[in-house]
């Protein structure tokens, strides 16, 4: 495992260095520092000083919250290929959510101080990271906006449409299995909503026959979700 962190396909695999050329990459590749983290483990907490972030080479990482009334939000799963916790360290400020290794996870680790000086002196590798940043803030109103503008049913189906294009890309064949491995209470967290609620949602979808579940696998009918997802105002 320690051999992989100097292959150059590993660090592109990452948005925010896919632009860098082969001696950036080994300048990053050089920074990391390899480790693992058990079942249950808490890696940071919200509120942390934000002074390195991860890449994750295996397992599984949430993110979450503890609202003041105790109950825990669910922002998002880390997988296997994501990066995170960037943001604390570009933006100076302490962590904004809890995360906690769900699985057996290895990763690497880049720390704060030695990633700010690889920027200082690297112009190219600065810009580069300018505009993944620009593209998470992106990402993020899309996301706001499918939970304003959006009903449960649209939301539902925007979420699957969005979770195969991150294993198919942009251009979607006409059907596609999914085999997902949040549970509907995770995506009810995700989405805004209750469990019960997502849950009569996806048996919507199936009736519409938009989605059909055997077995653990989704198989995703494209157009129909996309109709579903972008309703025609009336």
């Amino acid at each position: 495992m320690s051999e992989v962190n100097k292959s150059p396909a590993f660090w592109r695999s990452f948005p925010i260095f896919e632009e860098f050329d082969k001696d950036t990459v080994a300048a990053i590749a050089a920074l990391a520092t390899y480790r693992k983290w058990t079942p249950g483990t808490v890696i940071f907490q919200r509120g942390d000083e934000g002074n390195y972030m991860i890449a994750v080479l295996s397992g599984r990482i949430k993110l979450s919250l503890i609202t003041p009334q105790g109950r825990e939000l669910l922002l998002r799963h880390i997988e296997a290929g994501a990066l995170f916790g960037e943001m604390a360290i570009l933006d100076d400020q302490p962590r904004s959510a809890d995360a906690t290794a769900i699985t057996a996870t290895e990763g690497y680790v880049i720390g704060k101080r030695a990633f700010l000086d690889f920027i200082t002196h690297t112009p190219n590798a600065a810009e580069s990271i300018i505009r993944y940043l620009c593209s998470q803030l992106r990402d993020t109103t899309d996301r706001l906006e499918t939970i304003a503008l959006y009903d449960l049913h649209a939301r539902v189906a925007r979420f699957f449409l969005a979770t195969l294009k991150q294993i198919h890309g942009n251009e979607l064949p006409e059907s596609a299995n999914l085999r997902l491995t949040l549970s509907q209470s995770d995506i009810a967290g995700i989405l805004g909503a209750s469990r019960p609620k997502v849950n009569r949602a996806i048996l919507a979808l199936e009736e519409s026959s938009a989605i059909k579940r055997v077995d653990g696998v989704i198989t995703c009918h494209i157009g129909r979700l996309q109709k579903i997802a972008e309703p025609e105002e009336e």
